[in-house]
């Protein structure tokens, strides 16, 4: 596997990561926990060593499960984990990232994972009540104390980067990138990763799924999965932002590759600090998924690639507005 490093001050990781939210939480579905431990595994033996998980998903479980698979080989990989949610009962409740909050979080993530430092701790969201320079000024104590090695953020505005970033330095950024999902190279995100020497690692970077091109208008999803939940979900959106899947496949179909690859590759294309962290319950893509760190595009390819996804209008925001209300802050 052929490796990356986040940013100025952020680890060395390999080039695809393994988004482990979805083994448990958020489809509808669960593998049991046996299972997900043997796929996190068989992830560290294809050569992954970046592993996502949070307090959220499950709540709880999700940390477990990837603690127990990866304790054992706890000197090769890097585990993120997340703060930020406010958990009442099993179920989020709003955000909260007052200080006092973020050290009880890093205690009990550490404890669920099992490990005795957290390599990244993402603030999940931006909790508009308490002051950033606060939140960054917290993790920068738990640096101090050797609970936490990387401080990251997710989906923050540019400028709210850049105010945690003069109190402790930004590692890393995870924002949803994908090619359906665009947002920073136009809202100051990868500009601002340049500039501060900051990872971006795109979350969802194969569209929750929709650019694998194994959905499509008809697919019914299973009871409970959040995506009936977003817009560009719904039959309508589905069947007009094909022509998007349109467009990987036949790239694809001309270098032997798969959709999935070529929207992992283009992503890995676009700058030498980006390391998408595709999630999955099955064997078989994960090893397609990890396949993507070898697939080449030319000059030309993503020339065409541009050009035509350029041309495409996406039908649908990302999130329903009160998700959409969380991000940017």
């Amino acid at each position: 596997m052929k490796t990356r490093k986040l940013g100025s001050t952020g680890p060395e990781v390999s080039a695809i990561g393994f988004g482990c939210m979805g083994l448990d939480f958020g489809y509808g579905t669960k593998v049991a926990k046996a299972d997900g431990v043997a796929l996190i595994r068989a992830a560290v033996d294809h050569g992954v060593t970046f592993f996502d998980t949070a307090e959220v998903y499950g709540p709880y479980t999700n940390e477990e499960m990837v603690g127990e698979a990866l304790r054992p080989v706890r000197d090769r990989v890097v585990i993120a984990t997340k703060f930020g949610f406010n958990i009442v009962d099993g179920e989020m409740q709003g955000l909260n990232s007052r200080p006092e909050q973020i050290r009880a979080v890093a205690d009990a993530s550490l404890k669920r994972l099992g490990i005795d430092v957290i390599d990244v701790f993402y603030q999940h969201r931006v909790d508009p009540n308490v002051p950033i320079e606060d939140v960054a000024g917290t993790v920068k104590d738990l640096i101090a104390a050797g609970k936490v090695r990387h401080f990251g953020m997710s989906e923050p505005a540019a400028a709210t980067v850049r105010r945690a970033h003069a109190v402790q330095p930004v590692a890393m950024l995870q924002n949803e990138y994908s090619m359906w999902t665009r947002g920073p190279e136009t809202n100051g995100i990868i500009d601002t990763c340049e500039e501060l020497g900051i990872g971006l690692v795109p979350y969802s970077p194969l569209g929750k799924g929709f650019l694998t091109g194994a959905m499509n208008a008809s697919t019914e999803l299973a009871a409970g999965d959040f995506r009936a939940r977003l817009p560009r979900f719904t039959a309508e959106a589905m069947e007009k932002n094909q022509a998007l899947v349109d467009l990987l496949r036949r790239v694809a179909d001309a270098k032997g590759a798969t959709p999935a690859q070529i929207a992992l590759a283009w992503l890995l294309s676009r700058k030498p600090w980006i390391v998408p962290i595709p999630g999955t319950t099955k064997l078989h893509r994960l090893e397609e998924n990890i396949a993507a760190a070898d697939v080449e595009l030319s000059a030309a390819e993503l020339a065409e690639l541009q050009a035509a996804a350029d041309a495409i209008a996406i039908e649908g925001d990302r999130y329903p507005p009160e998700l959409m209300a969380t991000i940017g802050g």
